[in-house]
């Protein structure tokens, strides 16, 4: 990656950042941010575009994470924000950007030996706490994330069900930090971490429990009751499942019945269960 490429350019200045003293988070944020929408400026087709940008951009990023051997988490977060704030200056964006997104920098941090439950953590964080900045709703952005996380996950051989805790667990930080609602994020997270499962074949049992985890860790984390949560995970889980079909449903209540960490979850909605 030569230093004059767009991923070359966010290399060097994130590299910077992580061997300097100022906030990680708000300084990729800055750097990502001006080179996306540097590279946007005059884009005929944005949509197109802005997933090139965001593959280039999350590349040069996570190899200053590599050569630096620290800030991954924050590294994440500050891509997932950055890019879609530039691409929020310059267009819309959309549940389809966010996902681009989420899917390059994943594979970007993957390229280079990056924990997937950690990196995973960090953009669930970032893409829930500036859904409000760029006009997308919590529940949209949250569901997103979680689908691709999962989908994403099972193509790179990832420890799915642990990417599902982490990306539960980072909506929830990303919701309190914008005083979003948190349940709503957890049961949105849950449903696209579901569908995703779905969609790839991974194991429903193993993510619906991830979820479960990362909901009661997340809950414990901001103040919020595990009973609540782990219900909210598995409501958000279940009605995923629903339109898989009747295996997936049977998974989901076993796991609700059988409870994660002692917290037995309860299904709204479900009048069968």
């Amino acid at each position: 990656m030569s230093d004059e490429s767009l991923g070359g350019r966010v290399k060097n200045g994130v590299l910077g950042l992580l061997k300097g003293t100022g906030s990680i988070v708000e300084g990729t944020v800055s750097v990502v941010k001006d080179a996306t929408v540097g590279a946007l400026r005059g884009a005929g087709e944005v949509a197109g575009t802005a997933a090139s940008v965001a593959a280039d951009v999350a590349g040069g990023a996570f190899e200053a994470v590599s050569s630096a051997g620290t800030g991954l988490v924050r590294t994440a977060k500050g891509v997932v924000v950055g890019v879609l704030t530039g691409v929020g200056e310059v267009a819309t964006v959309t549940v389809g950007v966010i996902s681009d997104t989420v899917r390059a920098a994943l594979k970007g941090s993957g390229a280079v030996g990056g924990d997937l439950a950690k990196t995973a953590a960090g953009l669930a964080e970032g893409v829930v706490s500036t859904t409000k900045d760029v006009g997308v709703s919590l529940a949209d952005g949250a569901f997103a994330v979680a689908s691709t996380v999962v989908k994403s996950a099972k193509e790179l051989g990832g420890d799915v069900a642990g990417a599902a805790t982490s990306t539960v667990s980072g909506a929830v930080s990303g919701a309190k930090q914008i005083g979003g609602d948190v349940l709503d994020a957890i049961k949105s997270t849950a449903r696209g971490l579901i569908q995703g499962a779905g969609e790839v074949g991974a194991d429903v049992t193993e993510v619906t429990r991830g979820a479960l985890v990362g909901a009661i860790s997340g809950a414990k984390d901001v103040g919020v009751s595990v009973e609540e949560a782990a219900s909210a995970a598995a409501t958000g889980a279940f009605e995923a499942a629903a339109d898989i079909g009747e295996s997936a449903v049977g998974a989901v209540r076993d796991v609700a019945a059988s409870g994660v960490q002692g917290v037995k979850a309860v299904i709204k909605g479900d009048s069968d269960g």
